[in-house]
């Protein structure tokens, strides 16, 4: 660190942890620390190692734009592949030596005589002290389990997706997958052949897409080596196609031609009318994540494979009971139920100014100014933050466009020689009143169903309503007026 001030601290190394820690590498901006608990980079990438894991964006958008990968193994990158991508971002442009692995981020208070935050660490006696604090944990990273009575007495084996067992073995076992959302689509299709019987628990149907995967061919990766601007072009057409659904989104009788094509693809692969009515949503496709696969409906005309939309009542040491009294013997239970997103800083200790608690500052629901600044709270920075989330198009995009922005509040912070920088509460204000008023025209509060974007009160607090270059626009220049800056 330079001149024995204090550094600024980044909570996690996932893609936006490093997309931030390259963004002030950069800038020429070196006194920095990533505070990752795991022993590894990867976020999500590193986490979710469950079977059939990848990403339902096209590999060549689902990546940094100042790092193109040209050899990526196909259209839809997998897990693997990504986290080596990660891997190798963090290896080329320097960052490792910033990681402290294995520190585990449990609290941080703001100092407000020092102009400091105070970031407490597991197992740590004293804390680390930051002159401005980066939260690049992302919105996905506490799993979700159900609560669901009886499941303290299950002597079986069970697990979420995102912290898959992988010294259990499946083959010839009685398995409940509860949940049917982005994992669950991935791995059912994966476990299906290897288990004697499988029992799908659907509450809500999604919708699903056909996923237009292949493996790219050799002679692929020579052409977007070797022709200059070839792979910058085919990003920009990629990433265009993306953005175009944002009229269907924010204008949801537009959206009609999509819901056709995935009314197309559930009725070319799931032949019997019966199961084929329990599988259509009936809400506006966009009210949840859209889903892409070419293998979950056929896993589910599987004979060993059963899907149960009566919903799950009560758990026991070896079967699961629905509301109309089938009990259903099972050696597992694993839970494709997705994370926590709107609740998930409910447990969070974070205190800003004159002792104010994070849970406080949201008593009515989570918001920030841009996804990213919150009032009471200086020097603290969100990446994937309330309302910058995406249904869409690349989050890498988002991540970029805010890691660019949180770097110009630094810079404006160090060339003012103030000690503080934090958003107006008015700004904070009219933003969020200005986007909650967009979303509710919007699909996912006018689609006609629940998801993980919305909390208990039925308000987005997930999604950014309008297209990635309007956030782009946004953030493209901050604007000191909208911050208060503090000697």
């Amino acid at each position: 660190m330079t001149g024995g001030r204090p550094p600024i601290v980044i909570i996690g190394a996932g893609f936006s942890g490093l997309g931030m820690a390259i963004e002030l590498k950069r800038a020429g901006i070196d006194d920095f620390v990533v505070l990752e608990k795991a022993g590894d980079v990867g976020g999500t990438w590193r986490e979710n190692t469950y079977p059939g894991c990848g990403c339902d964006i096209m590999s060549l958008l689902y990546s940094f734009s100042f790092e193109p990968k040209s050899d990526w193994s196909r259209l839809y990158p997998q897990q693997q592949e990504i986290l080596s991508y990660l891997r190798h971002c963090a290896d080329k442009y320097g960052i490792r030596p910033h990681i402290s692995f294995g520190t585990e981020v449990t609290g941080a208070e703001y100092d407000d005589d020092a102009g400091t935050w105070r970031v407490h660490t597991a197992g740590a006696q004293r804390p680390v002290t930051a002159r401005a604090l980066i939260a690049g944990m992302g919105p996905l990273h506490i799993p979700k389990i159900p609560d669901i009575s009886g499941l303290d007495r299950f002597q079986g084996k069970a697990f979420h997706s995102a912290e898959w067992d992988h010294g259990y073995d499946l083959t010839g076992k009685r398995v409940a997958v509860i949940g049917t959302g982005a994992s669950a689509i991935q791995f059912v299709p994966q476990i299906a052949p290897q288990v004697a019987q499988l029992h799908v628990f659907q509450r809500t149907p999604p919708w699903v897409l056909p996923k237009p995967d292949r493996p790219l061919a050799a002679a692929e990766h020579e052409r977007l080596r070797k022709v200059p601007g070839l792979q910058r072009v085919i990003r920009s057409l990629v990433y265009w196609c993306q953005e175009s659904l944002i009229l269907g989104f924010t204008h949801p009788k537009l959206i009609k031609h999509v819901e056709g094509l995935a009314r197309r693809h559930l009725r070319r692969q799931v032949p019997d009318p019966g199961l084929r009515a329990r599988l259509l949503p009936d809400y506006t496709i966009g009210c949840k994540r859209i889903l892409v696969s070419n293998d979950y409906y056929p896993a589910l005309t599987r004979d060993n494979v059963e899907l149960v939309t009566d919903p799950v009542k009560e758990i026991g040491e070896d079967w699961i009971l629905t509301g109309d009294g089938t009990r259903r013997q099972v050696d597992a239970i694993i839970f494709g139920t997705g994370f926590h997103v709107a609740d998930a800083f409910d447990n969070a200790h974070i205190v800003g100014r004159c002792g104010l608690k994070i849970q406080d500052a949201w008593r009515d629901g989570i918001e920030a100014y841009l996804g990213m600044a919150v009032a009471g709270f200086p020097n603290l920075f969100l990446l994937l933050g309330p309302n910058s989330g995406l249904g869409h198009n690349s989050m890498v995009f988002m991540v970029e466009a805010q890691a660019r922005y949180v770097r110009q509040c630094i810079q404006l912070l160090e060339r003012s020689g103030s000690r503080q920088i934090q958003v107006r509460p008015e700004v904070q204000r009219d933003f969020n009143r200005e986007i909650q008023g967009r979303l509710r025209e919007a699909v996912w509060s006018a689609g006609g169903c629940m998801s993980w974007y919305l909390d208990d009160n039925g308000v987005n607090r997930a999604a950014w309503p309008g297209s990635t270059v309007s956030y782009w626009l946004r953030t493209r220049r901050m604007r000191p007026s909208d911050y208060i800056l503090n000697g």
